[in-house]
């Protein structure tokens, strides 16, 4: 069992909870990202059927703005990862999108006026969103 600051309570320390909270810290720590704006277990309907997005941070008019997916360290990261977080985004609609497997990070920036995105070399710092 792990202590999620951002849930506040203990939580099955798996795989993917281990990246999950070592990213969320980074993120926090190192980015500026407030940790009041960070939600984990963030359930959205999709099409008729119940999703979570491992992690969604907000701006401050608590409008949604990234959405983070975990894989454990041992999950490539691949189109279909890409994909399962793009449907997310149908619903949520956010600027920036990431993808990490605690070794690897993918960070993407959304151009919906072009329907495209574009990977970004770093993550940005909350200040820069």
């Amino acid at each position: 069992m792990i202590f999620d600051a951002i849930r506040r309570r203990y939580v099955a320390l798996t795989p993917e909870e281990w990246v999950r909270q070592h990213f969320v810290h980074y993120l926090i720590a190192q980015k500026g990202y407030p940790q009041g704006l960070l939600a984990n277990e963030v359930t959205i309907k999709l099409n008729g059927t119940t999703k979570r997005c491992d992690t969604v941070l907000y701006g401050r008019d608590l409008s949604p703005r990234m959405i983070v997916e975990y894989k454990a360290p041992h999950i490539e990261i691949t189109q279909a990862v890409f994909d399962q977080i793009s449907r997310y985004n149908m619903v949520l609609k956010v600027d920036y999108l990431i993808v990490s497997n605690g070794l690897q990070h993918y960070c993407c920036q959304m151009d919906y006026e072009r329907q495209c995105y574009t990977f970004l070399h770093d993550i940005p710092t909350y200040e820069k969103l």
